[in-house]
């Protein structure tokens, strides 16, 4: 795994799961276009605007018997080929030319994802229970359009701007 992967897919629904593949998406500061929440208390937000998940963990979870595929846990953006223990919170992540995102947490897994894994075990995908196999949450830095198969940069400190300095 390395700090640059690609977009796999994008992935919107009008509230719930599992969320449908789009191609092409605009993102703005409270998520991507045509997609909505239906639980406020839980999803969505600023801080919430975005879920991440990897298309490897997907793959684990597949070669376990569970039947779940991209989509189908709520997230909005599935990505391959990253250092998955390293998107974490405080992270940042270049999409495609435009769009950056921040990592602001774990996303706990909720009863409504319970079909997509075997048994129902949707603490599978747990942070605390299975380090390293959690989707995660993201704010938006800077808005921009999102296309299946767009890069997806790791940034390292370096590159990060600090906060509150604008970003391009």
């Amino acid at each position: 795994m390395s700090d640059l992967g690609r977009i796999v897919q994008l992935s919107v629904s009008n509230g719930g799961v599992p969320k449908r593949a789009v191609d092409t998406v605009r993102l703005t500061a409270l998520g991507l276009d045509g997609d909505a929440h239906r639980d406020l208390e839980h999803h969505g937000g600023p801080e919430r605007a975005v879920c991440l998940f990897a298309q490897e963990a997907i793959r684990e979870l597949q070669v376990e018997g569970h039947p779940v595929a991209p989509g189908a846990l709520g997230e909005n953006v599935t990505i391959e080929g990253l250092d998955w223990s390293a998107v974490q919170p405080g992270a940042r992540l270049r999409l495609g030319d435009e769009v950056l995102l921040e990592i602001t947490r774990y996303a706990t897994p909720c009863f409504n994802i319970r079909p997509a894994f075997r048994d129902g075990d949707y603490s599978r995908v747990s942070q605390k229970r299975h380090p390293g196999g959690s989707r995660v949450y993201a704010r938006v830095v800077t808005t921009g359009t999102l296309r299946c198969g767009d890069p997806v940069r790791l940034l390292s400190d370096e590159a990060t701007p600090a906060p509150g300095r604008p970003v391009r």
